[in-house]
């Protein structure tokens, strides 16, 4: 996968990417090495298609920068006003004569016609930048963009039969019990815990109930994020999901011990701002609250809280077909769904050729995929972004703001995951889900993927 998305990167112009890894994949230890972070990839579709117009729009937008490399680098710069947002920004050697400008407007409505007398006259578009090679020679502008538009055509792949799926339930038994691998008298943040090894950790500890059955107990848990799963007594009281949320869920607890556990998620962790791998997950600190019958809440969050990491379907590498405890996954004549913590897995295979596969994970609520031991990555298409403050049309002039030319409104953030060829096998591959929320993988499928232009 990487080598074809290194390759078209550098087709695009680029000689340099920049990218996150977390600090505990190449820190001895944390702060020891300054982290660098950064978004990677933007000109290209999640299958690794040419995004265009983006892709070639960069592409001569690279071009143009490496002709004045040079004296960008080290030219002395002036710039020169004229007036209603129209501004000449020139670099020039006076040794050399050589020279290279930036002629923008940032005026949000009226375009511009400039006339720099002997260097030529040009039009620049509202809320645009032209690059002037020689300081006489439009060799770009950001608004006007000339390459070719291509949407992405998913074609299904035609298997032959339907997939038949074989799926394992993910035990829990353990820490429903409060059986954990480490102990502390708090509550740990969650990446200190993780290490990042998982997304997962569980908090567990117990409440002793010296008096009768009590149906009027309500639990409260201060999270820094991202998804809570509490448990009282093997019972799924509640989800949540959020940044820092406050889960507040009836319970009802029985005479003596009562076991008390929280499954904390993460999806992705923070990778810009300022100190972001500060940024705290998980309960950090809490607090974890219990009110009964109304009386004082009891602060729960200095007893003696056991931890575990991951889930046992990881330590068990269900993920990969390969693992030793094949005898786990079951059949039956009618498959289990629209319930948490399964595991789902199903054979295919893919056409000769060279577009790129997806596999539509339509149906799913939460999780993470595999292929043939390969992460795809986690998936969450039951999250479905809000109906409202989509346009057909977008103006991309002035300041950007979040709510500026949103798409895909109602719709999953992400339904179609690529599934790199680097990955297949010519026969028989493997699809394994780990399903944490609920979903129904009767309804996944696989497509190729094909760029056509408008």
């Amino acid at each position: 996968m990487w080598p074809d998305l290194i390759r078209k990167a550098k087709d695009g112009g680029l000689d340099a990417i920049e990218t996150y890894i977390f600090w505990n994949a190449h820190e001895p230890q944390r702060h020891q090495i300054e982290n660098e972070y950064g978004n990677i990839m933007g000109p290209y579709k999640e299958a690794g298609n040419l995004n265009q117009p983006k892709w070639g729009h960069l592409k001569q937008l690279h071009e143009a920068i490496k002709l004045g490399e040079k004296i960008l680098t080290s030219g002395n710069v002036t710039t020169k006003q004229f007036g209603n947002g129209v501004n000449l920004t020139t670099y020039s050697n006076t040794t050399s004569g050589e020279r290279f400008c930036f002629l923008s407007n940032t005026n949000t409505s009226q375009d511009a016609n400039v006339d720099l007398q002997q260097d030529g006259k040009y039009f620049v578009p509202a809320w645009s930048v032209s690059i002037l090679h020689g300081c006489n020679k439009e060799v770009y502008n950001t608004a006007k963009v000339n390459t070719e538009t291509t949407v992405m055509v998913k074609k299904p792949i035609e298997l032959g039969t339907k997939l038949s799926w074989m799926w394992a339930q993910e035990t829990i038994r353990d820490t429903l019990h409060g059986k954990g691998r480490f102990n502390a008298t708090k509550l740990i943040e969650q990446k200190e815990a993780t290490s990042d090894e998982s997304d997962y950790l569980w908090y567990m500890t117990s409440i002793e109930n010296m008096g009768k059955s009590s149906h009027n107990a309500t639990l409260y848990v201060k999270s820094s994020g991202q998804v809570l799963h509490a448990y009282v007594n093997s019972k799924h009281i509640g989800s949540q999901f959020g940044y820092d949320f406050e889960f507040k869920q009836p319970a009802i607890l029985r005479p003596g011990k009562n076991f008390l556990t929280l499954l904390s998620a993460t999806v992705g962790l923070q990778n810009y701002g300022e100190f972001f791998d500060l940024g705290p997950e998980g309960l950090a600190g809490g607090p974890v609250e219990l009110n009964v019958d109304g009386m004082a809440s009891l602060n729960l969050s200095s007893n003696i809280w056991n931890y575990k990491v991951g889930l046992n379907g990881e330590a068990k590498r269900l993920y990969d077909p390969n693992s030793p405890h094949a005898h786990i996954w079951k059949t039956s004549k009618k498959l289990p769904i629209g319930k948490p913590m399964k595991w789902y897995k199903t054979s295919f295979k893919i056409p000769p050729g060279t577009s790129p596969v997806v596999v539509d994970l339509q149906g799913m609520g939460k999780g993470h995929a595999w292929v043939n031991g390969n992460s795809l990555g986690r998936y969450w298409p039951s999250q479905i972004a809000d109906t409202n403050g989509c346009s057909d049309t977008c103006d991309y002039r002035g300041e950007y703001k979040p709510e500026k030319c949103v798409t895909n409104c109602g719709n999953p953030s992400q339904r179609w995951y690529h599934v790199p060829r680097s990955f297949l096998n010519d026969g028989t591959n493997t699809l394994i889900l780990f399903e944490e929320m609920g979903g129904n993988p009767s309804h996944v499928s696989f497509q190729t993927v094909v760029a056509a232009a408008v």
